[in-house]
């Protein structure tokens, strides 16, 4: 079962020319006139770029096939109505249909709608939106793929050393467990010292759930496909964590130097500067593992995306051109895709060091001298 998993996460290499070939097609929306317009510009030979690159970055009720977006895997819609709960298939409402449900109407918002791409219910003519929707959408399901694929492979290296001992694992359990020690033993480990064991377990979790959904995201077929890092709100998630952790596990020290920083009286009294810029920081430190991670994501896939529509764009303009373009697109395209692989690596390392850090610096004791017996008894030289 672990080499499915490593075989899904290799595809990301073996089939990357087909997310941005299935991203070049103009997605069909969910919507009547969207509908229409996605098929005269199909016709035309227009390429809609806006609708493309945001298409890939949103979210949708449904899981969109390869080479196909007018086709979908349903996922279910869970709403709470004018009269009650409502459960049913998404594909009850794709392409702009409109579902009754009891004595209640769904369907989803158009482009023109405050609520564009949510399900909303029709009620005497107006749109409302639910009071309650937990539907299970693309990026949902993206999520709950990826916990039960970090979980798989994490607890696979636990599995091996409960029956196996001490023996060294092999193939996939073995470069997991490798990873495992890399952060450990690299970052975790040297900046929490003692207290490494404690905040460990969160650590590793955050490290191995961005870098499942970091390599997720280069794959077109289900199960990935979804862009979740490149999802400010997962990413937001992510650095509240962060910050939750480090100030309500912080030492008395940490907090004392946020309200009462050790600095010139004057810049404490009588206008709180110092005290004013500490709280400030407090909370542009989880800002910033926020936009440094969803900027990076969300720009490799944007870049890729753009990088392939100009194969479309040059397309009026004779085979000559078209031709040319299409060569340096893919190759550029490629080597776009080889570097997100390690890109995907290097901003999980880099959210999980920087909240080690952060976590780091609520752990602070302060810094008190310490005199041994011998430092305090001088030593004075024997006759001879």
């Amino acid at each position: 079962m672990m080499k499915q998993i490593f075989s899904l996460l290799t595809l990301a290499l073996i089939v990357m020319m087909m997310p941005v070939m299935a991203e070049a097609r103009v997605p069909a929306t969910l919507q009547d006139e969207s509908t229409a317009t996605a098929d005269h510009d199909e016709k035309s030979g227009s390429v809609d770029a806006q609708s493309i690159i945001f298409e890939h970055l949103g979210d949708r009720y449904g899981w969109e096939m390869p080479f196909n977006h007018h086709k979908s895997i349903p996922l279910p819609v869970i709403v709470w109505g004018s009269d009650g709960l409502h459960v049913f298939s998404s594909a009850r409402v794709d392409h702009g249909k409109t579902y009754r449900d009891g004595n209640c109407d769904f369907r989803i918002a158009g482009k023109d709608s405050p609520y564009k791409g949510k399900i909303v219910e029709i009620i005497d003519g107006n749109e409302v939106k639910p009071v309650v929707d937990i539907s299970v959408t693309k990026n949902v399901c993206a999520l709950f793929i990826t916990v039960l694929l970090c979980c798989w492979a994490v607890l696979s290296v636990a599995r091996w050393h409960k029956t196996q001992g001490k023996k060294a694992p092999r193939r996939m359990t073995g470069a997991i467990e490798f990873v495992i020690m890399f952060i450990y033993d690299g970052v975790i480990k040297p900046t929490l010292k003692d207290k490494a064991d404690k905040f460990a377990p969160y650590l590793l979790t955050v490290f191995f759930f961005i870098l499942i959904m970091n390599l997720m995201g280069l794959i077109v077929v289900f199960p990935g496909g979804a862009n979740l890092t490149g999802n400010i709100a997962v990413t937001l998630v992510l650095a509240l964590l962060t910050f939750f952790i480090t100030n309500i596990f912080a030492t008395k020290h940490y907090w004392k130097e946020i309200f009462n920083p050790d600095v010139p009286w004057w810049l404490k009294y009588p206008l709180p500067i110092m005290p004013v810029i500490e709280i400030f920081g407090i909370f542009t430190k989880p800002a910033a593992l926020t936009v440094r991670l969803f900027a990076n994501m969300m720009g490799g896939h944007m870049i890729v995306i753009v990088l392939t529509l100009l194969i479309f764009i040059f397309a009026a303009m004779g085979p000559v051109v078209t031709g040319a373009t299409t060569i340096v697109s893919v190759i550029f395209s490629v080597f776009m895709l080889c570097i997100d692989v390690l890109v995907s690596f290097i901003q999980a390392y880099v959210f999980t060091m920087l909240s080690t850090l952060f976590i780091a610096l609520g752990q602070e004791e302060g810094h008190h001298e310490k005199h041994s017996p011998e430092a305090e008894t001088p030593v004075v030289p024997s006759n001879p």
